[in-house]
């Protein structure tokens, strides 16, 4: 009996040309590599490593090891504007997912005009922050405001709105409702990848509208709302303009949020150190609240759409 051997298979030779074609490759990312590695890996490495020292700019970072993420245990104020971040976050992510899908229900219908329709409810979602911000300013206005005097209209007694520390967090979640036409696109375009063959066999069942909802628009729609559930509160956290413009943390703190807290420590004290902890906490913070999400999906999460 005789055995056959295996041939073994020849190496590529290395020619002019694929060394041409790899360094032509390589120069064409080149820009992209650089860039990456000098605005997003550098900035990020060296935000580690402040949060491990006492840094003000004017004077070199001196090496505090983990003092920073001690302190943050003890600062009232970090606590405070993790509440308050996360009140926004569990009310503001549901209620805008509730009323991105309920607009995109009312836009899908195909009839006349629908088109301007769905451009009327988009353009807030485009317009400037700082604009919808003071044009809310002004709406909000506890003497001349629009909604104030239509409150009063009404026969009742109108908030201080941002003035007040009761309404000044629902006020504000109430403003990020106004640019819920973001999340409206994203649901159209979910409804409109629904075959409407689940529908007619819905509706030969017997099913009614409400049941058809439940049965088969939020299976099919699954994806799409855990993607604006996952992209909600990472925004959600990272709530900043709002305060910044409109209340400067006030009034007592009432909506002092992480964000804005985290750059006061930066650029008002010029604590870079303890701002760079601030920054790492909130990464793991949402970096766990995501893998949660992601480990609880498959419960309810439908990928299967055949």
């Amino acid at each position: 009996m005789s055995v056959l051997g295996h041939r073994a298979t020849p190496k590529p030779r290395i020619t002019r040309r694929i060394v041409y074609n790899n360094l032509q490759g390589w120069a064409f990312a080149a820009p992209w590599i650089i860039g990456f590695l000098l605005f997003t890996i550098y900035p990020i490495g060296m935000s580690i490593y402040y949060s491990l020292t006492e840094y003000d700019v004017l004077r070199p970072p001196w090496f505090v090891g983990l003092l920073n993420y001690q302190d943050l245990i003890k600062d009232i104020l970090f606590w405070r504007a993790l509440q308050n971040t996360m009140f926004h976050v569990v009310f503001a992510v549901p209620l805008g997912m509730i009323v991105g899908l309920a607009v995109a229900m009312l836009l899908e219908k195909d009839i006349k005009g629908i088109a301007v329709y769905r451009t009327l409810y988009y353009l807030p979602s485009i317009v400037p922050m700082v604009a919808n911000l003071i044009l809310w300013m002004w709406i909000l206005n506890p003497q001349y405001g629009i909604l104030t005097n239509l409150v009063i209209s009404l026969g009742g007694k109108s908030p201080g709105w941002l003035s007040d520390p009761r309404w000044a967090k629902p006020s504000i979640i109430m403003m990020t409702m106004w640019s819920a036409g973001s999340g409206m696109i994203i649901y159209l375009a979910g409804l409109k990848g629904i075959p409407r063959v689940y529908y007619e066999a819905a509706e030969l069942d017997g099913a009614n509208s409400v049941r058809r909802f439940f049965a088969v628009t939020l299976p099919m729609l699954s994806p799409t709302l855990f993607f604006q559930l996952i992209m909600g509160l990472i925004s959600g956290f990272q709530i900043f303009t709002q305060a910044f413009i409109m209340t400067n943390g006030g009034p007592n703190d009432a909506t002092m949020y992480y964000v804005y807290y985290l750059y006061n420590n930066a650029f008002r004290f010029w604590k870079m150190g303890y701002a760079s902890a601030l920054a790492w906490v909130l990464f793991a913070i949402i970096m766990l609240l995501t893998g949660l999400n992601f480990l609880i999906s498959k419960y309810w999460v439908n990928y299967d759409q055949s």
